[in-house]
């Protein structure tokens, strides 16, 4: 028997079986040959690298014959089907368990393959047995397809082309009446998933503008930005300048804030002397100042008097007790607010 695709769909793959060799299954007017390249000295050496000898029960090399058998006697029938022979090569046991499980599932698919071929076959004889009973019935009815005219024959046909293409058995009207139902309903349902399909493409549509629209305007920002790098790069670079200058000048000004505060504490310079006794000091000045202005104003209105000596002397001597008295009141008052202070 010959393999091809349609009884062994499972030859369609490339099988690599060894590490030095591999079995490939092409396709070739329909027959699928069974290719092998394996070399002898290779596969000595993967038997001697891989296999190492043990020594096994007497059951299991019998198995091994066994599967051995089994395996030429697929090979062999697999290159008999295509006219070929089956090339030498030197069996392993990792090769012989590749082969026999390609072999039983090869060995299954065909025969499902015939099981499937004789059920089709089976059918085709009751169809052609069932024909013939059909025939013979129009004939005995004058309705042969012979003594039918052509439009006759033309409208049968397309009755049968449409009753294949609904996938109905029979030409009733009430078969072609359910298959338009639900043709009609498919096609309801597809107009549905249509319709979806078509609102959710729009959103999708509005959102793939939108991100467009986003992208664009983000691209702009960040040219934007890499223009406004070289400015701001200057202008950090002053900033950095003019931090380190304030930052002298801070050391410079903290250096005078202690030298002031070291030397005001050196002269005993207080907060209090700063407020309430300044002002109170300016307030006892101002007093004075007051005091002393009529006596000023009195020695005034004595120049304009005619000249006389003894009584200019006289009046000088007591404005300058009366003004000397006052300067001693006020240093009086100065050093007591002072000592009040301390």
């Amino acid at each position: 028997m010959k393999l091809n695709a349609r009884n062994n769909p499972l030859l369609q793959i490339q099988y690599m079986a060894l590490k030095t060799g591999t079995f490939e299954f092409l396709d070739g007017n329909c027959c699928w040959v069974l290719k092998l390249y394996v070399t002898r000295a290779q596969m000595g050496d993967t038997i001697s690298g891989a296999d190492t000898p043990t020594t096994e029960p007497k059951s299991g090399a019998g198995t091994d014959a066994a599967r051995i058998g089994e395996v030429k006697a697929w090979l062999a029938s697999q290159f008999e089907a295509v006219g070929k022979e089956v090339p030498d090569f030197e069996y392993t046991p990792r090769s012989i368990a590749h082969l026999h499980n390609l072999a039983t599932v090869s060995q299954a698919k065909t025969q499902a393959a015939n099981i499937v071929a004789n059920d089709f076959r089976q059918k085709a004889v009751e169809f052609r047995a069932q024909a013939a009973r059909i025939r013979e019935i129009l004939e005995s009815v004058g309705l042969a397809q012979e003594g039918l005219p052509s439009n006759v024959l033309a409208s049968v046909k397309v009755l049968a082309n449409m009753a294949n293409l609904l996938n109905i058995r029979d030409t009733e009207l009430s078969s072609f009446l359910v298959a338009a139902g639900d043709i009609s309903l498919r096609k309801t349902g597809v107009e549905e998933k249509r319709a979806k399909v078509q609102k959710e493409s729009k959103i999708l549509l509005d959102y793939t503008r939108k991100a467009i629209s986003r992208l664009t305007y983000l691209k702009k920002t960040l040219a934007q930005l890499e223009d406004d790098v070289a400015p701001c790069e200057s202008q950090s670079k002053n900033w950095e300048i003019n931090l380190g200058v304030m930052a002298s000048k801070e050391r410079q000004y903290m250096q005078q804030y202690s030298n002031y505060k070291a030397l005001l504490n050196r002269v005993g310079y207080t907060p209090e002397i700063s407020h309430g006794v300044l002002v109170e000091m300016d307030e006892h000045r101002k007093d004075l100042e007051k005091k002393t202005k009529p006596i000023l104003d009195t020695l005034r209105s004595y120049q304009d008097l005619p000249p006389d000596k003894a009584l200019a002397a006289l009046a000088i001597e007591d404005k300058k007790r009366q003004y000397a008295a006052a300067e001693k009141y006020l240093e009086d008052i100065l050093h007591s607010a002072l000592a009040t202070s301390d």
